[in-house]
């Protein structure tokens, strides 16, 4: 995949994700509709240039125009707590899963 830009946003989980791993909130992680579970992607906060690379775990985001949706502790990580989204810029760093 290229560079994928578009919204993302952060979610509080249920108890499971679509693989099958326990939700924690605290990991680096996210939920993307087409990336393999496992691929590794470095997310770029438009606004303020701050990156965390998360691990993909989950699918969705199911809210139109989102690209990715973020657990807490990644979303913190680029300063996204407070507004809820934000225009990201999204690169796979590795999909070896």
């Amino acid at each position: 995949m290229a560079a994928q830009c578009g919204r993302a946003s952060w979610y509080k989980m249920g108890s499971t994700t679509a693989s099958g791993e326990p939700m924690n909130s605290n990991v680096l992680a996210a939920a993307h509709r087409t990336l393999p579970f496992g691929t590794k992607v470095e997310v770029e906060n438009l606004s303020n240039h701050e990156t965390v690379v998360v691990r993909i775990n989950d699918r969705g985001p199911y809210v139109g125009g989102r690209v990715i949706d973020l657990t807490r502790a990644a979303a913190s990580r680029i300063g996204l707590l407070a507004t809820g989204t934000a225009r990201v810029k999204l690169t796979v760093i590795d999909d070896d899963g």
